[in-house]
């Protein structure tokens, strides 16, 4: 499969692009930092290098409730061409995952369904709707009949590379960026048959600039519809572009979460829709022994921080602080003590995190300091041991249960035991971690010296 070439795009960032500028010399809290969330997304991509096995149940809410449900339990199920088949499975897919078991028959059925669908990443579902826009192309027309639309250059470059390999065996199928950079010559007509671009410039490409026909597209795929969303411009556009397509063109779209906004946003744009959701998962802290430890100040935590790490031989911990300053703070005195500690930090390229996190995974280091901003979807299956160096508050300086409970879920995973040490240095402090303990009802103990050997056996 081949690619139209990008010109001058290569090495600079999208309008939203990946890299998170920051003032280190302010103060900010996470909630003024607002979360970078195609930054996040690229992140995910980066370090996932296979498939996420999900716990999650998948719920399906038909179109059509009378039809039967079908779901695969293998690729052959789904009568693909031969060639699409070759590369499904030269990408290391043997079966599918659960939201394309699911997903697939409904976006392969013919006559072709309209879908919502929910899914993480790491969750095959880049794969899925690839392996629906290829399995729709007539080969032989040559202009787009396939559009996908993501929230950035990056993440548009991600979906690209998964058409490539996906389409490595099907040499007659062509690639179009429609990003930012990719100069055409004015009147030229595309006849590359998938498009994928950001909204601004896939919409100058179908109406002022005419380089894509519109109404012969057959598949629209909206990815990250969450992260589209919080730019700008990105979701009037969108519905710009959807208004100009055929009546029969079938619309697919991807959201990790389904917040209102986003439920809003997708029934606009996917008329009489199949949905797939996600049922939460109910997490649970039942094999994570949570304790805490009183301090007066900051130096005091810091203190108590490196006692702590001395009197236990840690397998790796991850040390969640509120603000990017105290983060930097807390790593370089680490340092300077002599322990080998990775940071993760709003201001670093993707890139940058990506390695941190790989290093981290390796075991290069053994502690992680971070921010919740940075630690969102990391799962490192060797962590056993969380350090809240701060507690979890939301804007308004009330407990944030939700993110104590995904900071600490990061141990005690995969049925293992798991510690989580809260650091305490004032009443209020104590008082949000006494409300922590009613909302979950679970009673967390102080730290004296006893149960330091208790969390050495937690550990080997």
């Amino acid at each position: 499969l081949s690619t139209l070439h990008l010109k001058d795009e290569k090495n600079k960032p999208d309008a939203n692009g990946a890299v998170v500028k920051g003032d280190d010399n302010v103060e900010k809290t996470e909630d003024e930092e607002k979360e970078d969330r195609a930054a996040q997304s690229l992140l995910n991509k980066l370090i996932r290098s296979n498939l996420v096995d999900t716990t999650n149940q998948v719920e399906v809410l038909q179109r059509d409730p009378t039809s039967p449900l079908y779901s695969v339990k293998s690729f052959e199920e789904l009568r693909l061409k031969p060639q699409l088949l070759q590369g499904v499975y030269a990408m290391g897919f043997n079966r599918p995952s659960k939201i394309q078991e699911n997903a697939l028959p409904m976006m392969l059925a013919e006559p072709p369904q309209n879908l919502i669908a929910q899914s993480q990443s790491g969750t095959g579902k880049t794969a899925a709707f690839v392996l629906a826009m290829l399995s729709r192309v007539e080969p032989g027309n040559k202009y787009p009949q396939c559009l996908c639309l993501s929230p950035t250059y990056e993440l548009a470059l991600q979906t690209g590379k998964v058409i490539e390999q996906m389409g490595n065996f099907y040499p007659e199928l062509k690639l179009a960026y429609a990003v930012r950079g990719n100069k055409l010559e004015r009147g030229q007509k595309i006849s590359e048959q998938i498009v994928i671009g950001t909204p601004g410039t896939v919409l100058d490409w179908c109406s002022k600039l005419k380089f894509i026909d519109p109404k012969k597209i057959k598949v629209f795929v909206l990815d990250e519809a969450d992260v589209m969303i919080a730019t700008q411009g990105h979701q009037d556009q969108s519905i710009r572009i959807q208004r100009m397509l055929p009546r029969d063109c079938q619309m697919l779209l991807f959201s990790a979460t389904f917040e209102d906004s986003v439920w809003k946003f997708a029934q606009k744009v996917v008329p009489d829709p199949n949905i797939i959701k996600l049922k939460r998962e109910e997490e649970t802290l039942d094999t994570i022994k949570q304790y805490y430890v009183l301090c007066n100040n900051r130096d005091e935590k810091f203190r108590a921080l490196c006692n702590i790490y001395g009197a236990i031989t840690i397998a790796q911990a991850m040390i969640f602080c509120h603000t990017r300053k105290t983060a930097g703070w807390l790593a370089a005195e680490l340092s300077r003590e002599g322990h080998q500690v990775a940071l993760l930090s709003g201001e670093m390229m993707v890139e940058q995190r990506a390695a941190v996190i790989e290093r981290f995974r390796e075991g290069k280091e053994k502690v992680l300091v971070t921010t919740n901003v940075c630690a969102r979807g990391i799962d490192v299956e060797q962590v056993s041991v969380v350090i809240n160096f701060d507690l979890p508050v939301d804007k308004d300086g009330n407990p944030d249960n939700e993110t104590y409970l995904h900071r600490i879920g990061r141990t005690g995973r995969f049925g293992k035991r798991g510690l989580a040490i809260n650091m305490v240095d004032s009443k209020h402090s104590m008082n949000i971690l006494n409300r922590i303990q009613e909302h979950f009802n679970k009673k967390i103990n102080k730290l004296d010296t006893d149960d330091l050997d208790e969390i050495e056996k937690i550990n080997n």
